[in-house]
């Protein structure tokens, strides 16, 4: 029978995004159709990345502060001709903000963003003239769950400015304008497989932007409008191609979905929300057996 690894980290407190262990609920639920599979910690050293001819990323949340050590973990297991889902090709592409910028070129609807490149200087002033606001989103282009993100305005640019600068001395960041929108809820759509599996709304507490729930943002299940489901699919059809999974996260704006992210490494699936979620994604894995 096929081995399957079920790619995860080591520090299980670290992001708990709900309440719900997904990995294990969904891991236990593979297990009882039948797969040969089991819980491996990415860059654990005892693990045998041979034994096995099919890895999941499902859960390595700590890559992006291992991202070095994370590309030479994706060429060796490429090397062993271990079939990598989603694809090793994918997990590359997505692992950097800079891939919002090659979306939007394509025409299809992406929160504005610019980059500011590892070395330069962060400019304010010219930002906010660019994007026409008062307040800007500023993140790395690798990272996740708000890690360095600042919401920046003239008022509070002293506090950060020399912290920002000195950040980007080490990495590249993605600067967006913020979006009120979000007060709103930010809309994840979930596809297994390119087929649309379930959708939720995910809504900042009060005076936050952050939507994640382990800072205090609430999860809502919602099905999405047809139209939003479609452009969602859209994401998926020009940039998924051959995933096992991908969540399209963004937010509504004048009445369209404008993308935030493509996730396509490992996000929460939110499989607990949708009676038929697990099964769902059971048929895709099954499909690239």
């Amino acid at each position: 029978m096929m081995k399957i690894a079920y790619v995860s980290y080591q520090i299980q407190e670290k992001y708990t995004s709900t309440t719900v262990d997904e990995d294990k609920t969904l891991l236990e639920f593979l297990i009882g159709k039948g797969l040969s599979i089991e819980r491996v910690i990415w860059n654990d050293p005892a693990a045998d990345w041979k034994n096995y001819e099919v890895a999941i990323i499902k859960s390595p949340w700590d890559y992006h502060e291992h991202i070095a050590e994370f590309k030479q973990w994706l060429d060796h297991l490429e090397a062993l001709n271990v079939k990598l889902l989603n694809p090793y090709e994918r997990v590359r592409w997505n692992m950097d903000k800079h891939y919002l910028g090659e979306i939007a070129d394509s025409g299809l609807a992406v929160i504005p963003s610019l980059f500011l490149e590892k070395g330069e200087r962060l400019d304010l002033n010219a930002l906010m003239a660019h994007f026409k606001t008062e307040k800007l989103i500023i993140k790395p282009c690798i990272s996740a769950g708000a890690k360095n993100t600042y919401i920046l305005t003239a008022q509070n640019l002293s506090g950060h400015e020399a912290e920002i600068n000195g950040l980007l001395q080490e990495e590249a960041f993605v600067a967006q304008p913020f979006m009120p929108e979000i007060h709103d809820g930010e809309w994840s759509f979930l596809f297994f497989e390119g087929k649309y599996s379930h959708s939720l709304l995910k809504i900042p507490k009060d005076g936050d932007f952050r939507v994640q729930t382990y800072h205090g943002g609430s999860v809502n299940v919602q099905q999405g409008l047809d139209k939003h489901i479609k452009s969602a699919a859209a994401y998926v059809e020009q940039y998924a191609q051959g995933c096992l999974y991908a969540r399209v996260d963004g937010l509504i704006v004048n009445g369209e979905l404008n993308l935030m992210e493509l996730e396509l490494i490992e996000p929460y699936l939110f499989l607990d929300t949708h009676q038929e979620a697990s099964e769902n994604y059971y048929k895709a894995l099954s499909a690239n057996l």
